[in-house]
């Protein structure tokens, strides 16, 4: 039985409006420029200190630090429930759920944030783990560690929207499913070789088969 390994941003979830206010919330407690909302949706999937990195420029680890934290201070209060859940999501977990497929979360947030999105849409009982990110830790390092600790196996596929998720995936070998209703682009998919895409939500009970 193949194990999933859903990533959460773009592929569970659509966070925009909570991690676009949070970006702008951390770059004015810096006196960096506000960014338009509508650019930031391209820095939904990698990490946050990358984000950074690109929107400002800075390299210096002490203020990039200054600005995650930040961030995770308006996250942490409001933003997480900035969240809206994909239609279709539910019922497609609870189509696996019924038929016993093991399935575990692997997102570049906090874990402790990913549990709290997961509990607001009462979804979290779906999952066996959640295997969350945190600065300068890269989502290949995560998997890395699933397989090493066993808590999944080399069989199981990693589900994501970006191709940082495949990506992950594939250096671990690992094989991997692209989804078109997140963040990444069709040819941003598509160039990783997924074994997989899948367009819209209800389409992950094809899984099974």
């Amino acid at each position: 039985m193949t194990q999933l390994l859903f990533d959460l941003d773009g592929t569970l979830s659509d966070p925009f409006f909570g991690v676009a206010r949070s970006i702008n919330y951390a770059l004015e407690s810096r006196d960096y420029p506000l960014q338009a909302e509508s650019s930031l949706a391209q820095y939904i999937g990698p990490p946050l200190d990358e984000t950074f990195k690109q929107i400002t420029g800075v390299n210096d680890e002490a203020e990039i630090y200054a600005l995650v934290a930040k961030y995770r201070e308006r996250y942490a209060e409001v933003g997480y429930s900035e969240n809206t859940l994909y239609p279709g999501i539910v019922e497609s977990l609870q189509i696996l759920a019924e038929h016993h497929i093991p399935m575990g979360i692997c997102t570049s947030k906090r874990a402790d944030f990913a549990d709290k999105i997961l509990k607001l849409f009462c979804i979290r009982d779906y999952f066996d783990f959640i295997s969350g990110g945190d600065i300068g830790i890269q989502k290949w390092q995560q998997i890395a560690s699933l397989l090493v600790n066993q808590s999944i196996a080399q069989q199981t596929l990693m589900i994501g929207d970006r191709a940082v998720d495949l990506q992950a995936a594939h250096i671990n070998g690992l094989k991997s499913c692209g989804v078109t209703w997140g963040y990444g682009s069709l040819s941003e998919l598509e160039a990783e070789s997924p074994s997989c895409m899948l367009t819209k939500p209800e389409e992950l009970g094809l899984l099974l088969k």
